[in-house]
């Protein structure tokens, strides 16, 4: 798995150097730099916003003791898209920001899910269904109608508050 990763690495570096002197070729090596540098501010700017309203979203849904679920989510893309977008790169920029922007985040949020679902073994992948009594009936005589549904049973404790 390690050397994957650093084969991975090592050819995304070689892919943005390849963009980065293409585009220095197309519009100069200055006009190269100065747009390197303004899509790591623009990614700073971004990062800070919706930084500041994915934990925002995070507090507010520990104050609610609601599960964090997609906030959480939404949490680690912003932050893997402002790292993507401070680090020079073209390449890096375009997925950092689809990673920041609440409109396609979605988007990258569903293929990150499906890429990992892929890799799990069959008994773990999804939908889970719960079998429940109350959606398969009680077994026996099914009731009457007009007349009420009587369960027997005793009594255990008949103080709540004991």
């Amino acid at each position: 798995m390690g050397r994957r990763v650093r084969t991975a690495a090592g050819v995304l570096a070689l892919v943005e150097v390849v963009v980065f002197v293409l585009v220095a070729n197309w519009i100069g090596l200055g006009a190269t730099i100065l747009l390197t540098l303004a899509t790591s501010a623009l990614g700073l700017v971004l990062l800070g916003r919706q930084g500041t309203r994915a934990l925002g979203e995070l507090r507010e849904r520990a104050a609610e003791r609601r599960p964090a679920g997609r906030a959480l989510g939404d949490a680690g893309l912003v932050a893997v898209g402002g790292l993507l977008m401070l680090l020079p790169g073209f390449l890096g920029d375009v997925v950092g920001l689809l990673c920041l922007l609440p409109p396609t985040r979605p988007l990258v949020r569903g293929l990150l899910s499906r890429l990992f679902v892929s890799r799990l073994p069959a008994h773990l992948r999804g939908p889970v269904r719960v079998r429940s009594a109350r959606t398969e009936g009680v077994p026996g005589p099914a009731p009457h109608p007009g007349r009420p549904l009587v369960i027997e049973g005793e009594v255990l404790r008949d103080d709540p508050l004991r």
